[in-house]
């Protein structure tokens, strides 16, 4: 496996290109389109994919995204973790690995001017971007702040809920992560997560490949390791809420990658 310097500097580079691009790629994979949803059994990688609709093919609901700002919409992720955590008004919401903004904007309309969701992200370019749209547009119940997912940038047990999108998967350490979350987290409070798996272990030459890293294969886990890592973290046994299996043609051949939407409580 690649060292993890050299992995960060890899998803930076790419995701700095993402977010300093107005044609932006989409999906997790290099320049593909969704890892879920409606793309289940066509490829990841296929490209040419309007951001909009590769939103939709991963589970986003359109009217709500035509009611964000359209720039924070990357066309990036392999599900929509915002339609499964269930946020009420007032809550106060974390997003690990924000990006350009469109899981914080879409729960900001979900918790009211009484709540608050803060977006954390190690790449300067996005953040930003997001920063930029949310004043553009007066959202003033986010808050987008530069700091990687293994070492939060928040307060411990100020937080309601934690979201990320297809981003877990790039960390170099994700019982770390897990962690985190769970320090952040208040009691009771949540994890909801959609990310990339898989059912068989990636094969060595293939975690060292940086370009595979940053486009959400390399750094999969064996979807078991995944869940035991979040259960080792100190949460509750988290439960799959939705999973998605898709073609990645050589990578699938030997272990099946999918996405799946987890859930797991602080107790």
């Amino acid at each position: 496996m690649a060292n993890a310097k050299e992995i960060k500097e890899a998803v930076k580079a790419k995701y700095t290109a993402v977010a300093e691009s107005r044609n932006t790629g989409c999906g997790c994979g290099d320049g593909g389109c969704g890892c879920g949803g409606e793309a289940e059994g066509g490829s990841c990688c296929s490209g040419g994919v309007d951001p909009m609709q590769a939103a939709e093919m991963i589970g986003y609901n359109v009217e709500e995204l035509e009611e964000i700002p359209q720039e924070a919409i990357l066309g990036l992720g392999c599900g929509s973790p915002v339609g499964y955590v269930g946020l009420k008004a007032g809550e106060t919401v974390l997003d690990l690995g924000s990006g350009g903004g469109i899981d914080v904007f879409l729960a900001a309309k979900k918790v009211g001017s009484k709540g608050r969701v803060y977006g954390v992200d190690m790449n300067e370019a996005m953040i930003r971007r997001a920063k930029e749209a949310a004043e553009e547009y007066g959202f003033e119940n986010v808050e987008f702040r530069l700091g990687e997912i293994e070492q939060m940038p928040i307060d411990d047990g100020t937080i309601d809920a934690i979201i990320s999108n297809c981003v877990i998967n790039l960390s170099p350490d994700k019982p770390q992560v897990f962690r985190e979350a769970h320090r952040v987290l208040k009691p009771g409070g949540r994890i909801t997560v959609s990310d990339i798996v898989t059912e068989g272990r990636i094969p060595e030459e293939i975690r060292k490949d940086l370009d595979s890293w940053a486009s959400c294969v390399s750094g999969a886990l064996p979807q078991e390791e995944y869940l035991k890592d979040i259960e080792a973290a100190g949460f509750q046994k988290p439960k799959i809420l939705k999973e998605s299996f898709y073609d990645t043609s050589e990578y699938n051949i030997d272990f099946k990658v999918k996405s799946v939407t987890v859930e797991a409580y602080k107790s």
